[in-house]
């Protein structure tokens, strides 16, 4: 179980520290505990209070009505008020509440809800990544522990696998081909199934390899289809040394192709980026890159 400071709620939260203080004076919605020093502090069931309160706060519930709700009263509430709607900050905080509940049947359906309404890309671009960038937080700050981040990725995950399956991979030539894969020691690959996604439905081809690629593997496969893009998505954390290091080698290894480079670790530090090697900041710069023109779709005979 973890501890968090008023500061970590905040936050967490988007509830300022000195509206929570009156909170707890007035309608003693939550009860902090104290160290020796008299210092208060926090437990996961606070949190998971304040973020439902948060969220019918958010909605226009006056803070004096839901204090008299009972906890199952105020989760009742929560699934109604979100059910009705569809704004993305409130449905963030949703899917965050159903993360730390390992709720996974309400978890379904906020997504499969914002998939009907919105469509699967932007339902990835503007709820999924921003909830992912959040999930990181809460992990640095030991808000959530690993079985709860395995137990959303693995949803995330699963729902980007169904939808790959439901796009053509066309027969593209090499110009239009795209290589996926992360490299040894990395496992997260929902930025990288996004990517295959994204490759599928503007009619270019993707080889995605996966995670934990090593690169003599990378290389045979190269060889095989000489693709002109490659393309590498990194969080797992190295020094700049390493990642500068594995940069270099890839632009040697395959000096005919474009590789494309994403994720935090390569935003996080400044690197030497050779001719054919470009850092991908944001989903839209992907995005922009991509549809500049769908690739012409090539047929066997």
């Amino acid at each position: 179980m973890a501890n968090y400071s008023i500061k970590d709620l905040e936050r967490l939260s988007g509830v300022k520290a000195h509206t929570l203080r009156i909170w707890e004076q007035r309608y003693n919605i939550i009860q902090p505990q104290r160290t020796n020093t008299n210092i208060r502090y926090y437990n996961d069931a606070d949190l998971r209070k304040l973020l439902n309160i948060s969220l019918l706060n958010n909605y226009g519930y006056k803070i004096s009505k839901i204090a008299q709700l009972s906890l199952e009263e105020l989760s009742n509430e929560v699934r109604l008020a979100t059910d009705m709607d569809n704004k993305e900050d409130q449905q963030l905080v949703a899917l965050t509440i159903s993360m730390i509940e390992l709720d996974e049947e309400r978890f379904e359906k906020l997504i499969s809800t914002s998939i009907l309404r919105h469509g699967f890309e932007k339902t990835m671009v503007s709820l999924i990544f921003p909830f992912m960038e959040k999930v990181g937080i809460m992990w640095i700050t030991g808000a959530i522990y690993p079985g709860q981040e395995h137990f959303i990725s693995n949803m995330i995950r699963q729902k980007l696998i169904v939808a790959i399956d439901g796009q053509l991979n066309p027969l593209s030539g090499p110009e239009n081909t795209f290589l996926l894969f992360c490299p040894e020691g990395e496992y997260h690959e929902i930025g990288l199934l996004f990517m295959c996604y994204l490759l599928r439905t503007r009619r270019r081809r993707a080889i995605y390899l996966g995670v934990n690629v090593p690169t003599a593997d990378l290389s045979a496969i190269h060889q095989v289809h000489q693709p002109k893009y490659l393309f590498t998505y990194i969080t797992a954390s190295k020094s700049e040394e390493e990642l500068q290091h594995y940069i270099y080698d890839l632009s040697n290894q395959f000096p005919n192709s474009e590789i494309w480079l994403a994720g935090q670790q390569v935003l996080k530090q400044s690197f030497d980026l050779p001719s054919n090697v470009l850092v991908i900041a944001t989903i839209n710069e992907a995005l922009e890159r991509l549809d500049v023109f769908r690739a012409p779709v090539y047929h066997s005979n």
